[in-house]
């Protein structure tokens, strides 16, 4: 079914036909009308499977022209993905007067103040600075008719549902709410019936695997080592750009100034980083002048980072959707790619945990020629002892690494 069909708007269609879209997605597809009825709406997608425009055409078409109140809220979990939102609803509304505003942390109250203030049909913003926006008088939401909460799961992950609780205290009883979400925790299930009035749910492509054109592999090392074999993974394979995931904002900062040391062209995202910072830091990636991006799970959703053909867990993931997003940087758009993941003896039960989830048992492999420490995690595999290397092994050459597959069992890889 074309775009024509789904009861947008003639100036929406004509944004649609200049971005070069042809065929609606599947989320697009089931969203679109539904929104266009006016129904509260419950998508659970993956991000890169169109879901902005899934919400944000229809009600773009809805709102028409400009009016000085603000009629529709989309809130964001970090800067970067407000910014991108932001992009695409101008994209989508060129033909239009709608006028859009983009709130969150890390700049300037200014500009956000100005625009606020000259009367804004959309805000698209992080929840503590729209709160502080609300607080401050520079904003209000009377008149909103439609609420848009993108990235749901990931609000719940960095703490920011009592702040929703707080604006959507703030927002009419009466209008329509769009909720996307790769997950739906209990937490986020509470938050639907408290918000939402008899939403219609829609599951897409709830992937719980990573994609077949990315090549995933463990690389289990002691702990004492995690860093060198870092360094010897990067000398060793052939890369065009990697980002690097560590657990914490620290260890981001620590593993990026060992390899700046070891004279890698890197650039670090996380949410300490000031919003130029962090910019600069995605361009320079973008663009080709770092080599390595170390970043937080901030960089594991929804940035616009193209052609990334390698990417490296330092830090094994606590949740197995974030291991599925991570991974999920590399081997886009039909292209090849490769992630690795650091273990250590710790990491056993996360690792457990992402195996149970994705339905397999992912690879083991050792890299050659690196001098390892023994760690128990290469017996791990012997009766009685925690998943990981086969007893008895027999090393089989693996993509510049070794596999180590139990005797008889020599099959190339």
């Amino acid at each position: 079914m074309p775009f024509s069909k789904l009861g947008l708007s003639p100036k929406l269609l004509e944004g649609v036909k200049a971005m070069g879209y042809v065929d609606p997605t599947p989320i697009q597809l089931r969203a679109i009308p539904l929104i266009v009825e006016g129904r509260d709406v419950i998508g659970s997608a993956q991000t890169g499977t169109g879901k902005t425009a899934a919400f944000a055409l229809p009600i773009l078409s809805k709102l028409d022209s400009h009016q000085p109140q603000t009629r529709l809220l989309i809130l964001e979990p970090t800067r970067e993905l407000a910014a991108q939102v932001e992009t695409a609803i101008r994209d989508f509304a060129r033909f239009t007067d709608l006028k859009v505003a983009v709130v969150f942390g890390g700049v300037g109250y200014g500009k956000q103040n100005e625009a606020l203030k000259s009367g804004v049909d959309i805000i698209v913003a992080t929840p503590g600075r729209l709160l502080d926006h609300i607080e401050q008088g520079n904003c209000k939401l009377d008149h909103l008719q439609h609420l848009v909460l993108d990235e749901a799961d990931r609000m719940l992950d960095m703490g920011f549902l009592p702040d929703v609780r707080r604006i959507l205290d703030r927002c009419p009883r009466k209008r329509q709410t769009s909720l996307f979400s790769a997950t739906i925790p209990p937490a986020i299930e509470t938050l639907i019936t408290w918000a939402m009035h008899n939403p219609e749910t829609i599951e897409i492509g709830a992937r719980r695997s990573p994609a077949e054109t990315v090549k995933h592999v463990i690389y289990p090392v002691a702990d004492v080592q995690k860093t060198d074999l870092l360094e010897a993974l990067l000398k060793e394979i052939k890369y065009e750009s990697v980002i690097i995931f560590c657990r914490t904002k620290h260890g981001a900062d620590r593993v990026a100034n060992t390899l700046k040391r070891g004279n890698h062209a890197v650039a670090v995202l996380h949410s300490n980083r000031t919003q130029s910072e962090r910019e600069q830091a995605l361009q320079g990636f973008r663009d080709g002048r770092f080599e390595v991006l170390v970043a937080t799970d901030i960089a594991a959703r929804g940035l616009d980072i193209a052609d990334v053909s390698h990417v490296i867990n330092y830090d094994v993931p606590l949740h197995p959707e974030d291991y599925i997003h991570r991974i999920g940087r590399t081997g886009r758009a039909e292209s090849s790619g490769d992630a690795f993941t650091l273990m250590v003896a710790e990491d056993a039960q996360p690792v457990a945990s992402i195996e149970r989830f994705i339905g397999k048992k992912i690879e083991r492999v050792k890299m050659e020629k690196f001098d390892y420490r023994y760690t128990a995690l290469f017996e791990a595999d012997k009766p009685g002892a925690p998943q990981g290397f086969p007893g008895k092994a027999t090393a089989v050459r693996v993509h510049g690494g070794y596999h180590f597959a139990p005797a008889g069992r020599r099959k190339r890889r």
